[in-house]
């Protein structure tokens, strides 16, 4: 695979790498050593996990910790006519056990439609309906399987197809009252879809007479689980005075603070999250989830500490899922085989809530074309309940379910057309001058070569058109090529921070809100700080947790996304703390911070590099001979957002809902 990414550089320092080299485009190209990029780095968090001391959430205890244990549905839907808790309460160490009517709010990241304890119905097979608080994890499983829920069954929804039928049974009867968290989102009164997304580009009728062939497809893609090596785990404490505490293998612990602050009137600063190392995630960690649970746990225990913790089983069939889809394409092209026009109908489905669903929904349609040119589009994306798992993101974001099946159909038009399958795509391959189906003008700052990707893989899988080769034994080899491209479907206020604090030796702390998920996120982020300061990557120092109370925001550890927007905050808060240096080093060498430049560490005179200040000297102030001092501790703070980014446009679906399209083949 070859993958290529474009953005712009931002004001301030800027260097390009070549080679194990940075240049210094800002200073008139000056050719520096590369400190950490390019280079082999032990990952920040390695000594503790080859050891065996990195902590995860479940794995942490206290004195008095309670266990809470989830009961779940045995129906995939159906009216619950009764819950007998009477003799799980009987049970030893049990202490509460908790029904929907404990807590009949709904929560959700687009549609509140989802309580945390079902109330009256359940709408999939291990939906929570009750929850075991107990001294010990084995007493409350114990005491869960005492829990006896009867139920009405009714009839279901087992696919996004059947979801879409005017005779289907409605699994939210209720959808239009719905509170919308986002205003971008549109429900249909009376069905199943609770989104659906239009794009309108170019002229369809224009389009299909233009063509000299046409082809079409089905496509069908299953629910899917992330299958994290961690299963999902949170703990919850209610202070005295009120304060919530939680611990959680979360990979968006802000907007954790945010729903629990929302749906339990607690103020947002009285929500404190931690997010120690992640097993995994995936996308998987990213909603709030078991987090309801354990507060809720907390509240019912006296605000003593509870922690709940998946099965594997539950962490499949409970907690959220990879999304289903169905696919119907429709391609038409000239006999040269340049695309004339393309008609899209997703249907994703959401399982029974709707979670992340209609953003991934977005997802496909903002980007349904794959990485080619198309002056015709018609596309409809809908967002359908089914009694399934609900869904939420799963590597991708959508795209890799829609990419399946737009790929196949580049095969299929191929086959039609008697061409090379990878010529087809090149062919057809956007560059800079055309527009994405929401409208965007490509650039050469927005839009990674789609064409040099396809040469390249070409000449890496030496390809020779496709066609399966006899190897004998009756056995084939054959090779096979697909395309892609991926933008963020942030809110368009997603923010990143990121604070640099230089201790008095010169080493320096970072702080940063990412979690991190497994792929050494955190390392990343050194080198990008140990690469602008120009300091040994061993001297930054990366706090592992996340606390929301301490550390600076980032939106969510997720969209692939964190090293762009989180590196910029991190280059930003060193050019930040680099002004101070300067400032500082100017004060120090009675000179000009213009008259200054850097090295490994220190601070020097242009003109006379024997003259030099190391970053201890003058990281907390530097004191003159006589005991006056001038500046103090160097502490550097940056931020990021994304610029110009637009919700889709309701009928049209023109708008700009990520920074860059990163292409591959």
């Amino acid at each position: 695979m070859y993958v290529q990414s474009r953005y712009p550089h931002e004001n301030g320092i800027k260097c390009v790498l070549k080679g194990n080299k940075i240049i210094d485009v800002s200073r008139g190209g000056t050719s520096l050593e590369s400190i950490a990029i390019g280079k082999d780095i032990i990952r920040k968090d390695a000594w503790e996990k080859v050891n065996g001391r990195a902590t995860y959430t479940a794995e942490m205890t206290s004195p008095g910790l309670w266990h809470a244990v989830i009961v779940t549905s045995t129906c995939a839907h159906g009216m619950i006519t009764g819950i007998d808790c009477l003799e799980a309460m009987k049970m030893p160490g049990v202490k509460s056990v908790l029904i929907g009517s404990s807590f009949p709010k709904l929560t959700g990241s687009v549609l509140e439609d989802r309580p945390p304890l079902a109330t009256d119905r359940v709408r999939y097979y291990g939906e929570p309906v009750a929850l075991v608080i107990a001294h010990s994890e084995a007493e409350a499983c114990a005491a869960a399987a005492k829990v006896k829920v009867s139920y009405e069954n009714l009839p279901t929804v087992n696919s996004p197809s059947e979801a879409m039928k005017p005779d289907s049974p409605i699994i939210h009867d209720q959808l239009i009252n719905y509170k919308k968290v986002i205003p971008e989102v549109y429900p249909v009164v009376n069905s199943n879809i609770c989104h659906q997304v239009k794009i309108r580009k170019g002229d369809m009728t224009a389009g299909w007479k233009d063509s000299d062939i046409m082809v079409e497809g089905t496509f069908t893609v299953p629910q899917a689980d992330h299958i994290a090596m961690e299963t999902r785990s949170a703990r919850a404490e209610i202070l005295p005075d009120g304060k919530i505490i939680i611990h959680t293998a979360s990979q968006g612990p802000f907007s954790v603070r945010k729903m629990i602050s929302d749906h339990f009137g607690v103020g947002l600063g009285d929500v404190v999250v931690h997010v120690p190392l992640v097993g995994g995630g995936y996308g998987g960690k990213a909603p709030t989830d078991l987090e309801y649970l354990a507060v809720m746990a907390s509240q019912a225990v006296g605000g003593q500490p509870v922690i709940v913790t998946n099965t594997r089983e539950q962490d499949i069939a409970t907690s959220p899922c990879k999304l289903s889809m169905e696919a119907i394409i429709k391609l038409g092209a000239k006999k040269d085989g340049t695309l004339t026009a393309g008609e899209y109908t997703f249907i994703v489905g959401t399982g029974a809530y709707a979670n992340s669903g209609p953003r991934m929904a977005n997802s496909m349609a903002m980007n349904c074309t794959g990485p080619y040119k198309m002056d015709n589009v018609w596309c409809d994306a809908f967002c359908v309940y089914t009694n399934h798992t609900y869904a939420t993101a799963y590597r991708g974001f959508g795209h890799t379910s829609m990419t399946f099946a737009v790929e196949r159909m580049m095969d299929k038009l191929a086959a039609a057309l008697q061409m090379d399958p990878l010529e087809l795509r090149h062919k057809n391959a956007i560059v800079p001058g055309e527009t994405t189906p929401t409208q965007l003008a490509m650039t050469p700052s927005n839009l990674g070569d789609v064409v040099a990707c396809i040469d390249k893989l070409k000449k890496l899988i030496k390809w020779e058109g496709g066609e399966p080769v006899d190897i004998g034994n009756g056995r084939v080899r054959a090779t096979g090529t697909a395309c892609f491209w991926k933008t963020s479907n942030s809110p368009t206020d997603a923010i990143s921070s990121a604070l640099v604090i230089f201790n008095s030796d010169g080493s320096v702390n970072l702080q940063v809100g990412a979690v991190e998920i497994g792929p050494s996120t955190k390392t990343t982020l050194a080198q990008i700080l140990a690469e602008r300061l120009r300091v040994d990557i061993n001297k930054v120092h990366v706090q592992m947790e996340v606390n929301t109370r301490t550390s600076p925001h980032h939106w969510k550890t997720v969209a692939s996304m964190t090293t762009f927007m989180v590196g910029r905050a991190v280059e930003e808060a060193a050019d930040d703390a680099l002004k101070q240096i300067l400032s500082i080093a100017a004060m120090a060498l009675r000179c000009s911070p213009s008259d200054l430049a850097l090295s490994t560490g220190r601070v020097y005179l242009k003109d006379n590099p024997d003259f030099y200040m190391d970053y201890a000297d003058i990281a907390h102030g530097y004191k003159y001979e006589n005991g006056n001092t001038v500046g103090s501790q160097v502490i550097g703070r940056g931020t990021y957002t994304m610029p110009h980014l637009s919700p889709l446009d309701k009928e049209t679906g023109k708008g700009k809902p990520g920074p860059y399209l990163t292409p591959g083949a």
